[in-house]
Order: structure tokens, then C-alpha cells, then sequence
């Protein structure tokens, strides 16, 4: 995919602290809560969350992704957290190409916004090497990628791409703007309220019916992440398509509990099947418009 430089004005840094686990919306460690539970049951899960809530995060926002919304993100002119924006994103090139997909999904979204006559507040974000502190507590690179919506900002390690390419076998630039993509869907649900929905009706609901709406969630952010595609349809080139399925494909919750334990248990599920998060992929890219993202709507 052809991106073109990022903006100067980005709100990017570096994510401040270290250690622990932690996170938010759509991070990579509650994509594995249903391994952890079709070993060792929900007993092993309540004690993952046990630890979350002892190291001082709220384990039911990170499930959903919810929280604070609509918090006001400000663009700085030419500066970041933690040092100015080409400092940060020239650190590595993986950090230069995120930088590129995140100001691209924010102009992109932008002019979504502006096109209903709503207000975009952009995200920030926040890069870390192997631990960092974000506004939802801790952060470890072993969770993957993730969005806090405490401080309206997606947190990544890069090295997460290596595992991208070599554990799941989603490799080329495609399938790492998804990542980048699926993230930033999570704060566009958090400017439109979904994620506070959500949080809200979770609170009410047995565990399983609270993970089903957490895959709701996600795969409305999997077609958020089709939709900016879609906006940028003239930047695609051959394959792009077929590497965001690649990794859409390999992060499914039934593909990842077989790899892991030769079982699937779909009440666990909590991001989607490989099929289900492939198939709203596609239909943001099929389409374009949020409108047709909406997940929380009869079947997925």
C-alpha cells in the first residue's frame, strides 16, 4: 500500500513507566483470554483478571474496550509526548510506517467525520519496547497492540509485527496497517459511544453474553479498519487485500484455541472467528461507508 509521509502534527510519543500487564480495547492478551479458559477454565480467566484488578486496571474496560468517552485529543504543532513527532517516528522504520498509517487513518476519518457534520477528536499514539504506562494501566508487549480510551490513545511494540509475520504468518505492509487500522476503529466507537454501550450493557449481562457483545465490538472495528481501506482504495496495490484477510484470518478466536489447545469453545470467543473477522473486514472494504459496520444488528 502506498501511504504517503506522516503529518507533522500527529499526537504522537513515547508511552511513559514500564512493567506489568495492562491495556485496552482490542490488545492482543484478551485475544488469548479464550485460550487461558478452554485449558484451564473459567477459573484460570478470573484469576488473569484477579491480577488486572490488583495492578490497578478495570478488567471489564479492557474486555470492552470501553470507558471514557469522547476525551479530547489535541493536535500539537510539530511536537509529542515524550519528544517531537520525526523523533519519534524516525526511531526505527517500523515506527516510521506506523506513524504513516496512523496519520493516514486520522486524515481518513477525518473527513468521515466531517462529511455527517461530526466532531473528530483524533487519538494519540503512544509507542513502548517491551513494558509502558498508559492511561489504563500497564502495558506489556506479550498483549499486542491496543487502545486505551482513558487517554483516547493506541499503545504498540512494534516487535509485534515480527510476531505478526512469523507466528501468525500475516506478513507484508497491508496486514500491519490492519493492526494500526483496527486500533483506530476502536476510537472512532469511542467518539460515537459504542464502547460506553457496551461497557454498560456488559455490566448487566452473564459472562457469556458479554463476550459475545465484546465480538460484536470487535468486528465492528475489523470493518472500521475495511472502511478506511476502502477510502484509500487508489493507494491499494495487488495482494494488499489478501494480506489484511491473511491476518484477519489467523487471529480468530477458533483458529487461535485450536492452535493452542485442539478445542474451540465459542462461548469464550471474544474477537470474532477467522471467518467472521475476515468477513467484516471485507464488507468495510466492499463498501465504504460505516453505516454498513454495524455489528450489534441480528447475525454476524
Amino acid at each position: 500500500m502506498r501511504l504517503d509521509d506522516y503529518d507533522n502534527d500527529i499526537n504522537v510519543g513515547e508511552a511513559q513507566g514500564g512493567g506489568g500487564f495492562g491495556g485496552g480495547g482490542g490488545g492482543l492478551l484478551f485475544g488469548l483470554l479464550p485460550l487461558i479458559g478452554s485449558r484451564f477454565g473459567c477459573g484460570g480467566i478470573v484469576v488473569v483478571l484477579i491480577i488486572l484488578a490488583v495492578l490497578g486496571m478495570n478488567p471489564l474496560g479492557l474486555l470492552t474496550g470501553g470507558g471514557s468517552s469522547n476525551v479530547p485529543v489535541t493536535r500539537t504543532a510539530g511536537s509529542s509526548e515524550g519528544g517531537n513527532v520525526r523523533q519519534v517516528c524516525e526511531a526505527s522504520p517500523e515506527r516510521r510506517e506506523t506513524c504513516q498509517a496512523f496519520s493516514n487513518a486520522q486524515n481518513t476519518w477525518e473527513k468521515i467525520f466531517a462529511e455527517s457534520g461530526q466532531r473528530f477528536s483524533p487519538p494519540g499514539l503512544r509507542f513502548f519496547t517491551g513494558s509502558g504506562q498508559s492511561g489504563c494501566g500497564a502495558a506489556q508487549a506479550a498483549m499486542g497492540p491496543f487502545y486505551c480510551p482513558t487517554d483516547s490513545s493506541i499503545y504498540l511494540d512494534t516487535s509485534f509485527f515480527d510476531e505478526l509475520a512469523n507466528r501468525f504468518g500475516a506478513k507484508g505492509d497491508f496486514a500491519r496497517y490492519y493492526v494500526v487500522a483496527h486500533e483506530f476503529g476502536h476510537h472512532i466507537q469511542n467518539l460515537l459511544g459504542t464502547s460506553d454501550q457496551v461497557r454498560r450493557a456488559q455490566q448487566a449481562a452473564g459472562q457469556a453474553e458479554g463476550n459475545a457483545l465484546s465480538v460484536r465490538l470487535e468486528l465492528q472495528a475489523d470493518c472500521y479498519a475495511g472502511v478506511w481501506a476502502a477510502r484509500n482504495r487508489d493507494r491499494l496495490e495487488p495482494g494488499d487485500v489478501q494480506e489484511g484477510m491473511t491476518a484477519a484470518q489467523a487471529i480468530g478466536d477458533d483458529t487461535l484455541q485450536r492452535e493452542a489447545s485442539g478445542r474451540v469453545v465459542p462461548d469464550s470467543f471474544t474477537h470474532g472467528t477467522s471467518e467472521q473477522r475476515m468477513r467484516w473486514l471485507r464488507r468495510g472494504i466492499e463498501t465504504g461507508d460505516p453505516a454498513q459496520c454495524n455489528t450489534f444488528s441480528g447475525a454476524i
